[in-house]
């Protein structure tokens, strides 16, 4: 099942398949390139939390999800999603952090990013706030604007 909903980065699709969230999308979406997406119910009562949950963060009500998910991907790619949920509301980490907090050395820093850029539940596996060795942002699926509109939202609510 799926949903669209309206937020701050524009359109959001939310994808849900048996009982858990296997990906949210920016618009333009993507075609469903072989991933069921099934019909679409904007009364499901997972996407009805999710765009609840949602629309709480983006009026910074909400600094940690409680959603269950499903990412599909590699068991790398598993890994460093969960090392993102980690990484607090209104914090950063680089690429190289992520990869010593996998146990990893500087050197897995790419695979990081790789990893980072294909993580299907963006925002809740929070991708956004993974940036630089030097501070600065670098790419994001959704588009730089969408990942520095995130980080200011988390920024801003901390003062």
């Amino acid at each position: 099942m799926w949903t669209v909903i309206d937020s701050p980065l524009g359109e959001l699709r939310i994808v849900e398949r048996a009982g858990a969230v296997t990906a949210i999308e920016f618009s333009p979406f993507r075609p469903a390139d072989g991933r069921p997406l099934g019909d679409r119910d904007d009364s499901h009562p997972l996407l009805v939390e999710v765009a609840r949950q949602l629309a709480a963060y983006f009026q910074r009500d909400l600094k940690e999800f409680d959603l269950p998910l499903a990412p599909q991907g590699t068991d790398f790619q598993k890994r460093v999603w969960d090392v993102l949920l980690g990484v607090g509301f209104g914090e950063t980490a680089s690429y190289g952090q992520v990869a010593h907090r996998l146990g990893m050395t500087n050197a897995a820093s790419r695979a990081v990013g790789l990893a980072n850029g294909r993580n299907p539940i963006p925002v809740v596996i929070p991708c956004h706030r993974v940036i630089g060795a030097d501070g600065t942002l670098t790419g994001y699926a959704g588009g730089l604007a969408r990942k520095q509109l995130l980080l200011s939202l988390e920024q801003d609510a901390l003062f």
